[in-house]
This record gives C-alpha cells, sequence and structure tokens, in this order.
C-alpha cells in the first residue's frame, strides 16, 4: 500500500454473520481494496482518489431489514501501512507441517514453509477457513493436478498447492490488491506453475480443474456453483470454505444438486470448511 492516502469506514454490525461477508464483498464490488473484521464489524478502506460521496448508495445490505448496520467514515493519513502490518503479524503453523510467515520472520523447521507480504489481503493464514483449506491440502494427494483457487487472496493455497506437487494452477481474485500481492508472493516463492488472473467466475469459461479450492462467502459460492462444477474434470474435487456450520444445508444442497457427493467436513469457531468429490 505504500504511504497511499486512504478513507476509512468503521462499519458497526447487528448481528454480524451473515452480514459481515457480505457487507465485505458488496464493498469490494465498489472498489473498497482492504477489510479488517473487528469485535463489532468491520473497517473498510478505499484509496482516496476511487472515492467518491455516493459510493455506499449501491450497497444492498445496509438498506436491509434484517441486519442493523451504523458507520461512520474519515481520512487516514499517509499511513505506512506494511509497517503497521509487520508490528501485527505473526507467523502461522499448521499441524506442524506448513508455515505461513513474512520473510522478516525466522524460518520455522516444517516441510512446507511459505513466505508472504503482510499486507492488506485476505489468506494470511490468520483466519480459520485459510487455515482449514491449508488442512485439506495437506491432507490431500495434489501431485500432477490441475488446480484453481478461486479468490486467492495472497494466493498463499495456490502456493502450497504447488509446493505438493499440483500444475498447472490458476490463482484468481477480482480484487485488483490481491491480484498483485498474489502475483508477488508467486514470485518470492519461486512457483512456476501458477497464473494469477484478475477476474470473477466468468473468467473460468473453457477451462477444466482436477482440484477447485473456493474460499469466498456464501452467497459468491451459491451464485457461481454451477460454474465451479462445470470446470470440474471426472473423478474431481471441490474444497469449499467461508461459511458457518448454520450455512452447511443450502450449501450442501446446491452441490448434490450438481451431482456432488459430501466427503469431509473440518470446523474450527463455528467456520467449516466442506470437501465434495464428483
Amino acid at each position: 500500500m505504500s504511504n497511499t492516502t486512504y478513507i476509512g469506514y468503521q462499519f458497526k454490525v447487528s448481528p454480524l454473520q451473515p452480514a459481515v461477508d457480505i457487507l465485505i464483498a458488496e464493498l469490494g464490488y465498489a472498489g473498497f481494496e482492504s477489510f479488517v473484521e473487528t469485535d463489532e464489524g468491520v473497517t473498510a478502506y478505499i484509496q482516496k482518489e476511487e472515492w467518491h460521496e455516493a459510493i455506499l448508495d449501491d450497497i444492498q445490505i445496509l438498506k436491509s431489514d434484517e441486519f442493523k448496520i451504523s458507520y461512520t467514515f474519515e481520512e487516514i493519513e499517509q499511513t505506512n501501512w506494511n509497517a503497521e502490518w509487520e508490528k501485527n503479524f505473526n507467523p502461522i503453523i499448521v499441524d506442524n507441517v506448513c508455515s505461513v510467515r513474512a520473510p522478516f520472520h525466522e524460518k520455522p523447521d516444517t516441510q512446507y514453509d511459505i513466505i508472504i507480504e503482510p499486507k492488506m489481503s485476505f489468506g494470511t493464514g490468520h483466519h480459520e477457513t485459510t487455515h482449514m483449506m491449508i488442512q485439506h491440502i495437506l491432507n490431500n494427494d495434489f501431485k500432477d493436478k490441475s488446480v484453481l483457487d478461486m479468490g486467492c487472496g495472497t494466493g498463499v493455497l495456490a502456493i502450497l498447492a504447488e509446493l505438493k506437487g499440483a500444475k498447472p494452477i490458476d490463482a484468481v481474485d477480482y480484487d485488483n490488491w490481491c491480484y498483485l500481492n498474489s502475483l508477488e508472493n508467486v514470485v518470492r516463492n519461486d512457483c512456476d506453475h501458477i497464473t494469477v488472473i484478475e477476474g470473477d467466475a466468468s473468467v473460468l469459461s473453457n477451462k477444466s480443474y482436477d482440484i477447485i479450492i473456493a474460499n469466498i462467502n456464501r452467497n459468491i459460492l451459491l451464485q457461481d456453483m454451477a460454474t465451479y462444477v462445470s470446470c470440474l474434470n471426472p473423478n474431481g474435487m471441490l474444497l469449499l470454505s467461508g461459511f458457518y456450520n448454520e450455512d452447511i444445508p443450502v450449501i450442501q444442497k446446491e452441490c448434490e444438486t450438481h451431482l456432488l457427493k459430501f466427503e469431509e467436513k473440518l470446523e474450527r469457531n463455528n467456520w467449516v470448511s466442506l470437501k465434495f468429490l464428483n
């Protein structure tokens, strides 16, 4: 982010979920590029040059009667975001097998060691959903499998897939900041088989994969499920996360509509990750 000036919105949300996930998704489409979830809701950032007074007019969830959402906003002075994240970014160790760390952290004794710049993208591994997706990748055979990492964030899941022997790999995210951050992290981890693509599910036409990883919010998963399934090779694997225990019935029903078979569930703090096979 360097020393760019941002507008920061502090949203208070009740109840928190699924409203926060929906709000983040809608704000992302409106041009907000970074989000920090808080105990009361979420703080969202947009570059000052991209901001305008009507920026929230098309955010539909703000008009919903189901949730109570209030907000304040302010201009954030020339903060050195990278320095802020360095102060707050701790290395992550998953099952003593995979580490996700920043360049300034000491190298741990793990089989897989992923180095990312701790910038304001999703997927650093701190979040429960990323942690579970890493577990899925560790527990399954990726050797010579073609892989899609949909909503790649920092690219950490695509990078681990390559470390596990997958190729070729597409890492897709509609957020420009995530796209640029993934490009940087792919190079940093010496990955040769990952193509980073900026876009949404519309970029997947005529593509096919042995394994699809999608760590996105519930509504996007439901919206794009048919596209994912159309890209999944016979005997393929679909790994999903980004939703809660109570969302499982609607997610599972949508998957079974497309003849996918439920295989496994992981859970952390009411967040879940599901594995399906076709």
